[in-house]
């Protein structure tokens, strides 16, 4: 995602801490202090630009959402949403979301989304792939027993990919999807990249995985 740098971006964030947590240190094993009432703990990785966190939050508010940005000039684009959405079970960091296991407590959340992923075509790269085995492991970890991993893609390599990871890591692959806009499946929220894939006829793909007890 190419996006013109905003110098004023991090300011604004650190002004509005009721959406956008920046300071982390004390909210490890302690999420649902940070929102108004406790509820099921559900994270996006990657949350860009922000349209599906808010959706989602719009859309369940008895869950508590965290969105995980790591590009700030992006990251204050979700914010905006937000702050228009005002919304009280929805969160912002503006952080490396390879670090998961830094900022959640072991089976501190109960699903992960991945939408919509850099898919890092090139072999020498699949490390850095959000569905590669060093990620699941992490994802493992942070999520409640039998927590799960939803994830939606446009790229047909990634999905396949993906699909052959999760199975690899013992994972029960609950249901798949190969053209989810011509499905019969209800609620979903869109991204802003999804939104514009399909609207170029390309299929999307997604997957709803869990972790078996730990």
């Amino acid at each position: 995602m190419r996006v013109r740098h905003k110098p004023w971006a991090a300011e604004k964030l650190a002004e509005y801490p009721e959406y956008a947590i920046t300071d982390l240190i004390d909210l490890k094993g302690k999420w649902q202090s940070a929102f108004k009432k406790k509820g099921p703990l559900h994270v996006e990785v990657g949350s860009g630009k922000g349209q599906f966190i808010v959706g989602m939050a719009k859309q369940n508010p008895d869950i508590n959402y965290i969105g995980i940005e790591l590009q700030t000039s992006v990251a204050v684009m979700a914010l905006d949403k937000i702050i228009e959405a005002e919304l009280p079970n929805v969160k912002l960091l503006n952080t490396d979301g390879g670090l998961l296991s830094d900022y959640f407590e072991d089976g501190e959340v109960d699903r992960i989304y991945l939408n919509f992923s850099d898919p890092w075509p090139k072999n020498r790269h699949a490390k850095r792939r959000l569905t590669h085995e060093n990620f699941l492991d992490t994802y493992r970890k942070i999520l409640i027993p039998k927590g799960s991993v939803h994830f939606k893609t446009d790229n047909q390599g990634l999905f396949e990919y993906s699909l052959a990871s999760f199975s690899q890591f013992g994972m029960v692959i609950d249901q798949v999807w190969l053209n989810l806009h011509d499905s019969d499946f209800e609620g979903n929220i869109q991204t802003e990249y999804e939104e514009k894939f399909s609207s170029k006829g390309q299929p999307i793909y997604r997957v709803e995985a869990h972790f078996p007890s730990k």
